[in-house]
């Protein structure tokens, strides 16, 4: 087995899609456990945040030889100028998927181009990874549009509520209103399999970003 990454997260669906993507590349990727609690700062990005976690986490990698990754990400809705963003663990915990509806409840058309303009938004990701000499960074953007409905039983977080716009044949994401090369059909993240869902993935694009500087 190649090096081994140390996944700081305490969601195994991060964990089960680091697996899937990165052991293709020769890394054994394992979930990283600590008994201490890891803050979050009251940062405007997500980088700072990704960054402040791998900072508290590095005295407690279980080889100083092996890899650390963390991976912070959040949904922006464009509408809401950009909330949850940062705070979209927060959303999460509080007013859940049904609340982010909500939200957006005034904003609904029986034309799925419109509702892709005035629902639109994007998840956004960063990778952060200990090498053993110094951290990199990896960045990814799945730009997409918020469903009328939870839809699907398969994701985490805000996938359920989450409809990626179509990539064309090199897999940059296409406006609203425009058929690609691949597409989930209107259909969320939380109801598509996880090959597809990589497919759009903004933490695929993120560790995909890491891979290559590595």
């Amino acid at each position: 087995m190649g090096k081994k990454i140390w996944f700081l997260t305490g969601n195994l669906g991060k964990v089960k899609e680091a697996k899937q993507h990165l052991q293709k590349l020769g890394y054994d990727v394992e979930q990283l456990v600590v008994d201490v609690e890891i803050t979050e700062p009251q940062a405007d990005n997500i980088k700072a945040v990704a960054e402040a976690k791998i900072t508290q986490a590095l005295p407690h990698l279980p080889n100083e030889n092996d890899m650390l990754l963390v991976e912070d990400a959040g949904l922006f809705i464009e509408h809401l100028n950009g909330f949850p963003g940062v705070y979209s663990a927060y959303a999460l915990n509080t007013i859940g998927c049904n609340g982010v509806l909500k939200l957006l409840a005034h904003l609904e058309s029986e034309d799925p181009v419109m509702n892709g303009q005035m629902r639109s938004a994007e998840f956004q990701a960063v990778a952060a990874l200990w090498t053993g000499e110094g951290i990199i960074f990896g960045n990814g953007i799945c730009p997409g549009w918020i469903s009328q409905k939870i839809d699907g039983e398969k994701g985490f977080g805000f996938d359920p509520i989450f409809i990626p716009f179509d990539l064309d044949a090199i897999g940059k994401p296409l406006a609203p209103g425009n058929y690609g090369e691949t597409s989930t059909h209107g259909a969320t993240f939380a109801a598509v399999e996880l090959d597809k869902k990589q497919l759009f993935s903004h933490r695929m694009r993120a560790l995909n970003d890491l891979i290559s500087q590595l």
